[in-house]
């Protein structure tokens, strides 16, 4: 059985390769996964780890569900994959290990971009934005992406709970990045294609972790 399922990855690996006129050596260089364990992976010879599967459709443009579907591993994965803190960081792994991303400068990015947003979160403009964009932005993307729950929290604690200017602040960064896509790294490169976003939503959680040990250090 699990031949069976291997086989059925490696058709679709195949039939993408040919779809996008693409060689397993071309493959292999976007990749940087040697071009034998590649021709393995699409023979039933070897069975595909998840990192794996993840650079596969980091390079050949689908979902990563299309291939752990192929696999029959997506089951296994449903609780991991909804984990935001889990999910990140892992797919930050992958990226770094492609060499695809650098990773300090791009959370330094990522920081300086929502320490602007926290500003303009606090003008009625930002407010405005946030109230009227973020359902739109939702809409867009299609509710994809592990930190879209996150979000939807956020966006309910921003909208409707009498909450203090810095919590608010923190918050509204976050949206406003999201729904502005700054893009700092391009969608193309994350499976879900929303990596920056879901980098901002882990760094606003934790500074809103920080600030609620500010107002009260006996938690700590």
């Amino acid at each position: 059985m699990g031949t069976e399922k291997e086989n059925r990855l490696g058709d679709v690996l195949k039939a993408l390769l040919k779809e996008r006129s693409l060689s397993m050596r071309k493959l292999a260089a976007i990749t940087g996964i040697d071009t034998a364990t590649i021709s393995r992976i699409a023979n039933g010879k070897q069975p595909a780890s998840t990192e794996y599967l993840q650079m596969f459709a980091v390079a050949l443009d689908v979902p990563v569900k299309r291939l752990l579907e192929a696999t029959g591993l997506e089951l296994s994965l449903g609780e991991s994959r909804s984990d935001i803190h889990l999910s990140v960081e892992s797919i930050q792994e992958i990226l770094a290990a492609s060499n695809l991303f650098d990773q300090h400068n791009t959370l330094q990015r990522i920081e300086q971009e929502l320490e602007k947003y926290e500003r303009y979160a606090q003008t009625e403009e930002g407010q405005r934005l946030i109230l009227e964009g973020f359902e739109t932005k939702i809409q867009q993307v299609d509710g994809m992406g592990p930190f879209i729950t996150h979000l939807k929290e956020m966006y309910e604690r921003f909208s409707a709970e009498p909450i203090q200017l810095r919590e608010r602040a923190i918050l509204g960064s976050a949206l406003l990045y999201f729904i502005l896509s700054a893009d700092i790294i391009p969608d193309y490169v994350f499976p879900i294609g929303y990596l920056d976003d879901a980098l901002a939503v882990k760094l606003a959680l934790q500074r809103l972790s920080l600030l609620q040990v500010e107002q009260h250090p006996e938690m700590e």
